[in-house]
């Protein structure tokens, strides 16, 4: 049996770390099969030699957020947990201090992962970026905060959000209403984080300005779009030829940021997805980006990243057996 003590310079860093009915120690305790005992600004961790040593470890990069003003939750107690297991834990450091902008409700919007700090550091430096990944990532959301700060700080004049209309399994001739209305739900998402960022009221008066336009991609066909922020959502599910067209509407002083998650592809079959063509054709030309998520940057409910382990796994499976 092995113990170590942790000392705290302020108890609110004891108050903040244990959580709500003790629910983040909990998880550490469960997590490394170790025992964590508080006295005063004193903590004790007790167990196994090996399973004591990662516990620290954790806890002091928990520590570490808190200095830096996280408030501690399930997601991020676990993601900490994740970068120990894999020796990157020192990473922390450089993660999250930059608040991108913040939602009208006083939210900060940082990078919660490692992941999602490159995405942003991508977006910053290159014209045009492809965020691949999972859901839950945050590659929309994040994509949406960047083009508010662009567009508060004047960098740009217009915000363009875009996603194929592409049915996953229903008819769009079966919704009520116009066109707009029909595709309205398959924009939704885009909405979300705008409405987040600058409240209802604000959007809908830049959207009747023509600040911010959201709209089909196949709105976007003989256009040139200067001095804008434009997001393709959803793009795994755009024909080669779509994604050539969007790309091709590049103009000066802007940037692209084209978003997708390549495993869940709802086109006819037989048609390739613009965006797998994408990353094969751009990987080398610069000032094109591609950030790959991976299940870790999964900022959702742990059983979202339970859930794609178990669909990866059923896919290799398949292939294996295909073989």
């Amino acid at each position: 049996m092995a113990e170590q003590i942790i000392s705290f310079d302020r108890m609110e860093q004891a108050v903040s770390l244990f959580g709500s009915f003790d629910e983040n120690i909990k998880l550490i305790e469960k997590k490394y099969d170790v025992d964590v005992v508080c006295r005063g600004t004193d903590m004790k961790v007790s167990g196994d030699e090996e399973n004591v040593a990662l516990a620290v470890r954790a806890i002091n990069g928990l520590l570490g957020l808190i200095n830096r003003g996280e408030t501690l939750n399930e997601q991020n107690v676990r993601y900490v947990t994740d970068l120990v297991d894999d020796g990157d834990e020192d990473k922390l450091a450089s993660m999250g201090n930059d608040c991108i902008c913040v939602t009208v409700k006083g939210k900060p919007v940082k990078p919660k992962t490692l992941g999602q700090e490159k995405y942003i550091q991508a977006i910053e430096e290159n014209s045009i970026v492809l965020g691949i990944g999972p859901a839950g990532t945050g590659k929309t959301y994040l994509a949406v905060a960047m083009a508010v700060r662009a567009f508060r700080a004047k960098e740009v004049n217009r915000i363009i959000l875009t996603r194929p209309a592409v049915e996953a399994g229903e008819k769009l001739g079966f919704l009520p209403g116009d066109l707009q209305q029909k595709v309205d739900p398959y924009l939704r998402p885009l909405y979300d984080g705008l409405f987040d960022m600058l409240g209802a009221e604000s959007f809908q008066k830049y959207q009747e300005r023509g600040s911010i336009e959201v709209a089909p991609l196949a709105y976007m066909r003989g256009r040139t779009l200067d001095d804008s922020f434009i997001i393709l959502d959803e793009a795994q599910n755009t024909t080669a030829e779509q994604m050539k067209m969007f790309l091709t509407r590049l103009g000066f002083n802007s940037k692209m940021v084209v978003t997708g998650d390549i495993t869940q592809i709802d086109l006819p079959d037989g048609k390739r997805s613009g965006l797998v063509e994408a990353m094969k054709i751009l990987r080398n030309v610069d000032d094109i980006k591609t950030v790959r998520f991976t299940e870790k940057d999964v900022v959702r409910h742990k059983l979202v990243q339970d859930i794609i382990k178990a669909y990866e796994k059923f896919e290799e499976a398949k292939k294996k057996n295909a073989r």
